[in-house]
This record gives structure tokens, sequence and C-alpha cells, in this order.
């Protein structure tokens, strides 16, 4: 009470008295009063006491001078307290209080349950047989699987959901948003894990939709399913013919490669036999155009291997310069070409922005040393010419310190501690940390110097409560000001993607690219992804930070390798892509901000670079062997990157077709998009076109089976609905239940769950207890206790009622 004393005379010596005062003794106990004027009356009172109690009597039986002191202490003490209870003491203690348990009982009843055994009633029963009552909902049924919003719309302060479901959601916000959702308001997550007591298996075609004539194409038939550990026969069929036959399991998949020498439509159906729950996604269907091989343009000055390789995939016309028309070509490849070499720039320029694809194949007689930045078809190029790697960078490490990062937060930092190890001293580093703000940790500075510094303040960094990515970025966006950067975003991904995809949108059109690492024991690797590809930048996992020295590395931190390295694994051209080659050479280039980094070499220059420029595609290849070749990045395995470069900026064989153009992928009872490119569209049943630019115009329609179809000159192949594909426990769902502090539970463990809601229930609150009236009974007790002794001391005849005391 010390300090509550020492504040009360402070403020009495002032002139001024505070409403209420309050003193914080303990973490969890506050003592304090509702008033202080109370005060401001014991001086007068003490002042009329002694005059009361010392005056002159007019007696000869005055009482003596040791009882008037006695009594004017008595008398004090009681106005003390009662001073004391007027201005209304009191305490405030935090206090664990048991509240009321609850348990919502969520189901999913989507067709990709169709495998589990539905347990909901049962473990309905067993929980209320405890005590605790239970409300149960479906949230997901048929093939709307919107099971993250069933989740968040059931959510309640302090309560316990438990879910029965396999975590699959097609439609709706994600399982990480519902986390979110859940931790704002302190509820748990938790999950039955269900018993397959069916097999159901799903069979898929991913591939190509255009392929060109007398080119080997590639397929890839995949098998997913819930307790599909035996084989089941997996056959493929092409225009009704059988080309492959084979077993798999779930989880499985088989390669399937054709050469189609025919033009025009074809059909890839794949089919799995063997009893399971549902025959409608035994069978997949996918469709394939067949056109001409691309007519592809090679321009250069000597007999390079490269033209023969062009000349077995493509339609290849060879030409020392670029024409002024370049209408009948898909692309144009220009190797080993000074830029007064070059041919027609300006018709290059322009048929790159209307669409058309360029790939620039480099040399001794390229780029820096072909004079490239002095000349228009600088503009182009995804690099810049004659700068070496390794310069000064802005750079902003931004982290995810939020509650959905919390239980993996050491891991964060430490993938962060890898992150800054990875740049280069000569890179200028800032750090902002967000949960649902954004904080900044270090301005941006020189690494060189200041390394550890840096590598000190992400290690003090705590968690935080709530995830908004897009806050993160806006926050790296504002600590970099005006100076262009890249912003390394080190997250879970556990937010909405919308606001953090637009973010990154809009840096990417300002030049700033987004680098996503997942970091975290869960990732939304799609979201991350997103983000990256909106901005211009790249996707890396965790284990693969190592390569951001390719990027930031600067001459003391190059990435360690002997062969060329794959910069960014998530890409069209660097798919599947396996790399045992280095040609020796490379042009001096440094990567565009907004370019994809794809292929480096072992120094860290970039060896190849893409991006959109215009409507088109352009591709820089600046690697090259001592003879001027691409030496074995024309072997195998390396040989397919090249065709993938190639393939990458010749787009879709079928550019410019006119007529109804074939649709997307299409799924039976959902929506779908329809082209007609042409002057008038057709009259189609069931599908109404509306114009939506120059000889353009679009409709919609709905396909009620299975199977291929045609709508006048496109084909399609409706699937079964995306519910019956997506088979097997979600991994999202045990990310969900961590982040939120739930459970796995068993279906027989009903006693369990009604635990865990006992435990969710039970809060802490603070409780408010007023002490005035101790205070007051106090001073009533002293008083009578006084008045009865004085009476016994009269009774006694040590005393008499005329002693003159009051």
């Amino acid at each position: 009470m010390g300090g509550l004393v020492a504040g009360v005379v402070a403020a009495v010596s002032t002139g001024v008295l505070p409403l209420e005062v309050s003193y914080t003794v303990t973490d969890e106990l506050t003592v304090g009063v509702e008033h202080v004027w109370p005060l401001a009356l014991l001086p007068v009172v003490v002042a009329v006491l002694a005059y009361l109690v010392f005056r002159n009597p007019n007696t000869e039986r005055a009482a003596s001078r040791r009882s008037r002191q006695l009594l004017f202490a008595s008398r004090i003490l009681v106005a003390t307290l009662l001073v004391v209870g007027a201005m209304g003491p009191y305490t405030v203690q935090t206090r664990e209080t048991p509240g009321e348990p609850t348990v919502t009982l969520l189901t999913d009843e989507s067709a990709s349950m169709a495998p589990y055994d539905n347990v909901t009633e049962r473990l309905a029963e067993d929980i209320e047989a405890t005590g605790v009552p239970v409300t149960a909902a479906t949230v997901a049924t048929g093939t709307d699987s919107r099971v993250g919003d069933g989740i968040s719309a059931n959510l309640q302060e302090n309560g316990t959901v438990v879910l029965v479901s396999d975590g699959q959601v097609t439609d709706g916000r994600s399982l990480g948003v519902a986390a979110e959702d859940a931790r704002r308001l302190n509820a748990t997550v938790s999950a039955v894990e269900p018993d397959a007591d069916r097999t159901e298996r799903a069979v898929a075609v991913r591939g190509p939709t255009t392929a060109s004539v007398g080119l080997e194409t590639e397929f890839t038939v995949s098998l997913t399913g819930v307790a599909a550990d035996e084989s089941a026969p997996v056959t493929v069929t092409i225009d009704g013919e059988q080309i492959e036959s084979d077993r798999l399991a779930g989880g499985e998949a088989l390669t399937v490669a054709h050469t189609f020498e025919e033009r025009g439509p074809h059909r890839v159906t794949a089919r799995v036999d063997g009893e399971d729950a549902y025959e409608r996604n035994d069978v997949f269907y996918h469709p394939v155009r067949v056109v001409e091989k691309p007519k592809v343009l090679y321009v250069s000055g000597g007999g390079y291997p490269l033209q023969s390789y062009l000349a077995d995939l493509y339609d290849v016309t060879n030409a020392s310069s670029v024409p002024a028309d370049l209408e009948d070509y898909r692309a144009v490849v220009v190797q080993d070409r000074a830029a007064g070499r070059i041919g027609n720039v300006s018709a290059l320029q322009e048929y790159v922005i209307d669409g058309g694809g360029l790939v620039v194949v480099g040399g001794d007689n390229a780029y820096e040393s072909g004079r490239y930045n002095e000349s228009a078809v600088s503009s182009l190029l995804p690099v810049e010419v004659g700068n070496a790697t390794g310069g000064t960078t802005n750079v902003v490490l931004t982290i995810d310190i939020s509650g959905s990062a919390e239980e993996g937060l050491s891991t964060q930092k430490a993938i962060a501690l890898s992150v800054l190890d990875q740049l280069g001293d000569r890179n200028r580093v800032g750090v902002v940390a967000f949960t649902g703000e954004a904080f900044r940790i270090a301005d941006v500075q020189r690494l060189e110097g200041n390394r550890e510094v840096l590598a000190d303040r992400i290690r003090r960094l705590e968690t935080g409560r709530g995830t908004d990515i897009a806050v993160g970025l806006l926050g790296a966006n504002d600590l970099l000001g005006q100076r262009q950067g890249t912003v390394i975003l080190l997250s879970d991904g556990l937010d909405s993607p919308d606001r953090p995809a637009a973010v990154a949108s809009q840096f990417g059109s300002e030049g700033t690219r987004v680098i996503s690492v997942g970091a975290g024991d869960r990732v939304n690797e799609g979201l991350l992804r997103t983000i990256a590809r909106e901005s211009g930048g790249s996707y890396f996992a965790a284990d693969e930070t190592n390569r951001l020295r390719l990027l930031f590395g600067g001459a003391s931190r190059q990435f360690e390798g002997e062969n060329l390295t794959i910069v960014n694994r998530g890409t069209f051209i660097t798919s599947g892509v396996t790399l045992a080659a280095d040609p020796g050479q490379a042009n001096r280039v440094a990567m565009k901000p907004g370019a994809d980094f794809q292929v480096a070499t072992p120094d860290g220059t970039p060896a190849i670079a893409s991006w959109r420029f215009g409507l088109g595609r352009v591709v820089s290849v600046t690697s090259y062997a001592e003879d001027g070749t691409l030496g074995g990045l024309l072997q195998p395995p390396d040989s397919l990157v090249v065709t993938k470069s190639v393939n990458y900026a010749v787009g879709d064989p079928s550019r410019g077709r006119t007529g109804v153009l074939d649709p997307g992928p299409v799924r039976v009872g959902e929506r779908t998009t329809v082209v007609y490119r042409g002057a008038d569209p057709p009259e189609v049943e069931n599908v109404s076109f509306r114009r939506v630019g120059d000889e353009r115009f679009q409709g919609e329609f709905t396909p009620r089976e299975a199977g291929y179809g045609g709508i006048e000159n496109a084909t399609y192949a409706a699937n079964y609905p995306v519910e019956y594909g997506r088979l097997g426990v979600s991994t999202e769902l045990s990310g969900l239940v961590t982040a939120t502090g739930g459970q796995f539970f068993q279906p027989d463990e009903g006693e369990r769950i009604a635990e865990l809601a006992r435990q969710q229930a039970t809060r802490v609150r603070s409780v408010r207890d007023t002490w005035g009236w101790v205070a007051l009974l106090g001073a009533v007790l002293l008083f009578a206790a006084e008045i009865i002794a004085r009476r016994v001391q009269v009774y006694r005849g040590r005393t008499s009622l005329e002693s003159g005391l009051p």
C-alpha cells in the first residue's frame, strides 16, 4: 500500500484529488480506492475531536489526561475507518473460473467422405453422456465442400469445434483462413480421424491439350484413393485404341508417350477397374487438338547444331537476319548475332508486343559483345546487358510472426537467419515483421558490417496475434520507400488469398518483386506461389534458400556447384528438367526486375531467364560452350530445358485460330466459359454469346454428363466433379488442428473430447471485490466497544458520567 498512499499524499499536496487511485501489486492483484475526496475531511475531523476531548472541563470530576488520550486515539481510529469506507477500497484479482463447456460437432457429408464410416451420431451420444452438451451441424454435402466456411460459421468464443471430415475443401475459404478465425475467438478446432471401411479410387490425366503433328507428346496418368493400397488395373486409350495398360495403387502414376500423325481433335481416355464406392470417377477424359508443327524462324550467322535440333521439332525457316514480315512465325530464335546483324529490330519489337515469341541465344558475338545495350533489342530482353551478378540490391526481409506461425517460430527464425546468410555484403537489407500489423525491425542498410546486428534482431522476434500478409507486404514497401528492390517474404501462407495477391500484383507493376519462402510447420504453398507469380518473383521451399545466393550472393557468397543450377523449379521451362551440363561460358548479364530467373551458372550468372513482353514471351539463353555452341545443353537430359524454352516462346500453337475455341477444364455440373473469335458468333443451343472485345465473344454452358462433346468446331471433355477426385485426408487438416491448439481423436474417444471442452471453457477473468463495508463494520464495532468499555468503568466506579468526555 506504500505506493498507493504515496500517490494520494502527492495528489493532496498539489491540490489535485483524482477520482480513483489504483496500484498494481502483482500481475494477478491490483488494489485501489474509488474516491479520494473523503481524505480532505480527515484533518477537519481530527481538529474537532481534539477540541472536544482536550478542552478544559467545568467539573471537579474531570477525566484524567491518560483517559482523554485513549479516547482521542479511539475516535481518530473510528474516523479513519469511516473515511476509508467512504473512499470505496477495492481489489481486482485474476482468477481461473470454470465456464459452461459445449462441443460443436461438424459433419462432412460430401462425396469424398463415402469411403468412411459415419460416426457423428455415436460420437455425439458419447460426449453427451459425460454431461457436455453437443450441437451438431452439417458443413458439406454432395459435391459442395465448403468446410472452411462451415467451421468459421460455427465458431464461438472459447468454444470447441470437432470436425468429422477428410478436410478436402472444393470451394469457399480455406482451412488456413478458418484457423485464423478460430484463433481470434480463442476457439479450438479438433478432428476425428476417419476410419475407411470402403475402397475408393479416382483416375486422372494431366498433359497438354494442344500438340504438334509428328512430335512425341507425354501424358501422366495418376491414381488417388482411400484404402487403395492394393493395385488396380489401369488402361489408357487414344481415339479408342489401347496404348498402355498397367496396375497402379493409390498415389502412383504412369507416363504415356504418344506421337500424333493426324491433325484435328483426339481423345486420351484413362480407366481404372475394380470395385469401389463410385463409378463416375473411374474414367477420365482428356481432349487434345493436334496442329501442324509451329513455324519458327531461326536467325544465325553459321551452322550451329541448334538449327538441326530445332528442325526435328518445328517447321524451321533459316535466315541470317530478321525480316520485316514475321506474321507466319510462332517464334523467332536468334543465336549469337551482334545487334547490328540481327536485322529488322523494329519489326521484331512489334512482333513480340503483338504476341510473338523470341529466344535469344548467346555467344561470343551476342549480348555485351554484340552491343545489345546500344540497341533497341535490349528492351525486349529479361536481362540487363553488361552487368555482372552480385551488384547492390535493396532487400526487405518480411517475416511472419503471427499466431499461425507460433508453433514453428523457431523454424521461422532459423530460415530467416539462413536467408540472411545467403545475401552478399553489398546488398542493402531491412527487416519487417508482421502479424495483423507490420513492425519495422530494422531500416534498410548495407549488410556489410551490420549482418550480426540484423541477425540479433531476428533472434529476438516474438509471436503476435493475427495474420495479414498484405499488411506485411505493404510494410515492406513502406520500408523501401522510393527505392526499387526485392521483398523476401517468409511465411506459412495461412491467410486468405485475395488481398496478398492483389498487393503483389501492384508490386509487380511498380517493379518490386516478391520472393516467397515457405516457412513453418505447415505451409500454404499455393498462396505463396501466387504472391511470387503476381509480382514477377519466385517461390522457394524452406530447404531451397541456398538458391538465394544465385540472386543476391555477390562474389563472396556464390552458390556452390559445378553444373548449371535450376533457380526456380515451379515454372513451365524448368518443371521436370534435370541438368547435368555446364557449357563453361556465359555472357555478362544481370536479371531485370520482374523477370523469371530460371537457370544459373555455377558462379550465379543468369544462364536462362524469361519474361512476358507485351503479349509475347521472351527467353534469354546466355550460357554457351567454348566453340560457340550450346555444348551439353543439346544432349539429354539437359536438352529438355532447350525444348521447353522454345516451347514457352511459341506459346499456344493454335494462337490466332478463329471460331469457337476449345474450353479449358470442364466439370460436370459446373459453369464453363467458352470463347468465340470472329465477326459473328454462331447460334448454339444452351449457349448465349456476348461481346467482350473486338471480334471476341464469350458464353457459358453447364455440362450434365461426363464424356466428350463439341460446340461448333471446338471439342471438350466433361469429367467428374472435383469433389470425386479429392480423396484421402487433406494435409491442411493437421495444420488447422495444430494451429488452433486442437487434437486428433479416434471415433470412440468421446470422453476425451468432453474433457478438452471443459479445459477450453475454463477461462481467466478479472474479479473485482469491494472492501468498504469492512472498514465501516470495523468503525461501528470499535465505537461500540469503546462505549461499552466506558460504561463498565462507570459501573465499577473508576469514572463518572460527569467526567467531561464527549
